[in-house]
């Protein structure tokens, strides 16, 4: 029997209708609970004595735990050497993103004196070809002994990587990659390798 299209239209009123009828309903903040809970945290005082809220102190921060090592990156005293491994994406400790690009100690750090070829994506062979070569060499350079971070003439790029010439014994470890042809000196913006 074929219904008519009003029907359908009817039934399926009716369905929704139910459906929504008979689902849990979620709970709203309301403004009393909202205060309530504001009214239970001052009352905790988030750390502050009662002395101290009125002089304007601010809580002591509280101690990290299992933090890594604070990294001296403003220090231009060597870091010890290490093993560097790859890490493509994502955070790590000591690893190699690409070849101007490599984590240590927690902080992702973008070597400011070089550009390389993209790995991520790259836009033709070449490039490819090119910025794996330099990924490798970075990560045999980084691990080949201490190597000094001095400050570039900013802190951080936009992505928020430290900007860093990456030196061992006074030598750039990115004119060492400039040399080789796996790198061009940094111009302040970067340049297709295709």
């Amino acid at each position: 029997m074929r219904h008519s299209p009003e029907f359908h239209r009817e039934a399926a009123a009716r369905r929704h209708a139910v459906r929504w009828r008979d689902a849990p309903r979620r709970r709203r903040a309301t403004p009393q609970g909202v205060l309530a809970v504001l009214a239970i945290a001052g009352a905790l005082g988030f750390g502050w004595t009662s002395a101290d809220r009125f002089a304007g102190a601010r809580p002591a921060a509280a101690p990290a735990v299992d933090a890594a090592p604070a990294l001296a990156l403003d220090a231009e005293a060597p870091l010890p050497a290490r093993a560097f491994g790859l890490c493509h994406s994502g955070g790590g400790r000591d690893c190699v993103v690409d070849g101007d690009t490599f984590w240590i100690d927690g902080e992702k750090i973008r070597i400011a004196d070089i550009d390389t070829p993209e790995t991520h994506p790259p836009r033709c062979a070449l490039e490819a070809e090119l910025g794996a070569q330099a990924t490798r060499r970075l990560r045999a350079l980084l691990s080949a002994g201490p190597i000094t971070l001095a400050m570039a003439d900013r802190d951080t790029d936009r992505y928020g990587r430290k900007l860093r010439v990456v030196l061992r014994g006074g030598e750039s470890l990115g004119g060492m990659l400039v040399a080789e042809g796996l790198a061009r000196p940094w111009e302040g913006r970067r340049r297709p390798w295709c």
